[in-house]
């Protein structure tokens, strides 16, 4: 059943409850009664008939038929059309978000049709429920008799008092949020939860940025047409609401919007601050490559010098050992220049190689 509640009133009493809406219209002809009529998710054909009944413009119904309308106050004729945006947060109840990861925000739609005496609402979601507005109306039948601005009133009223525990939602996530990034944590996942905070800000901003020019024009419209003093009163004390919760999501944006700033800041820096100890630690590595490096080429140096020294120490070694042989059948051992040739021949092989590798630099 799309018809949640239909109810006529006279003097803020009611007096009937017509199960059709065709009937509430009947109802209505030559007299100063107030018809209210709810309908949850209606057919096509349920609005076509309301409009033909109620004298409904062909642009608001098609609207309300489609759904997904941004908040708006259009007027036709004698009739206004709203759309309001309801908005809640997801889980058990308003308290249950205390970080940014648990904030996410959800919407509705309400289409509120405003007729000198009558007034349709058109719900596209179960939430929020209009059931305690109409209720409390009904315990103040003077309050009722204010007509269907009266109504209106109290319905905007019940939709920007449902924004309060969003906002509470929001400033805790905020909070959590700020005091993590104030305390210089720079976890990267924090930008992902900056992000969805954000993505939900803006969301709730939609959906109340042109209640407080919606509110203006009602209070235009309201002196215009000379709607009761008392419906003017709670309109403006409703603008008065709308007004402190939109500058309070402008707040949030930029807070928001500065602690992204933040965090890529802190990230940026703890990602220098990185480069700067894997540079320290590449230089401390390049300087024990070069001392090591410096101590090989200094071993190298002396084991140079040590096969140099070596080398000019074998060649007469090995000629005292040839010459200490002992054999009879060597025909220098007889020769009478025998052995200063040989003296003459190690001192000459040692100089040949000293210089040798004095030319090359082993010495």
């Amino acid at each position: 059943m799309t018809l949640i509640d239909t109810g006529i009133y006279r003097d803020g009493a009611r007096l009937a409850a017509p199960p059709e809406t065709h009937l509430t219209s009947e109802s209505l002809v030559g007299t100063d009664d107030l018809a209210w009529i709810g309908l949850l998710r209606p057919t096509a054909a349920q609005l076509t008939e309301l409009a033909e009944e109620f004298d409904l413009h062909p642009l608001a119904v098609e609207d309300a038929q489609k759904g997904h309308q941004r908040a708006k106050l259009e007027r036709y004729d004698h009739t206004l059309f709203l759309v309001l945006r309801p908005a809640w947060l997801a889980g058990a109840d308003a308290t249950a978000a205390s970080t940014a990861d648990g904030v996410t925000v959800e919407s509705g739609e309400i289409h509120v049709f405003a007729g000198p005496h009558f007034v349709i609402t058109v719900r596209h979601a179960d939430r929020p429920s209009l059931a305690g507005v109409r209720a409390r109306l009904e315990a103040n039948p003077q309050t009722l008799c204010g007509g269907s601005e009266a109504v209106l009133a109290a319905i905007l009223d019940e939709v920007v008092d449902g924004y309060a525990p969003v906002v509470h939602g929001l400033q805790e996530g905020v909070d959590a949020l700020e005091d993590e990034l104030l305390r210089g944590k720079a976890d990267p996942a924090a930008s992902q939860r900056i992000y969805h905070l954000l993505s939900q800000v803006i969301d709730f901003q939609r959906a109340i940025g042109p209640l407080p020019d919606m509110l203006h024009g009602l209070l235009r419209g309201s002196r215009k047409y000379g709607a009761d003093d008392e419906v003017q009163n709670q309109v403006r004390n409703v603008l008065d609401h709308a007004l402190r919760i939109t500058e309070r999501a402008d707040a949030f944006r930029a807070l928001l919007e500065s602690l992204l700033t933040l965090h890529s800041t802190l990230v940026t820096q703890e990602q220098n601050e990185g480069m700067r100890r894997m540079t320290r630690a590449s230089l401390a590595q390049g300087e024990e490559s070069r001392r090591l490096a410096q101590i090989q080429l200094e071993q190298g140096e002396q084991t140079k010098k040590i096969t140099s020294w070596a080398a000019i120490l074998f060649a007469p070694t090995l000629i005292a050992g040839v010459y200490g042989m002992n054999f009879d059948a060597m025909p220098e051992l007889h020769w009478a220049w025998g052995y200063p040739f040989a003296i003459a021949l190690m001192l000459g092989l040692g100089a040949g190689l000293w210089f040798v590798f004095k030319r090359k630099r082993w010495l």
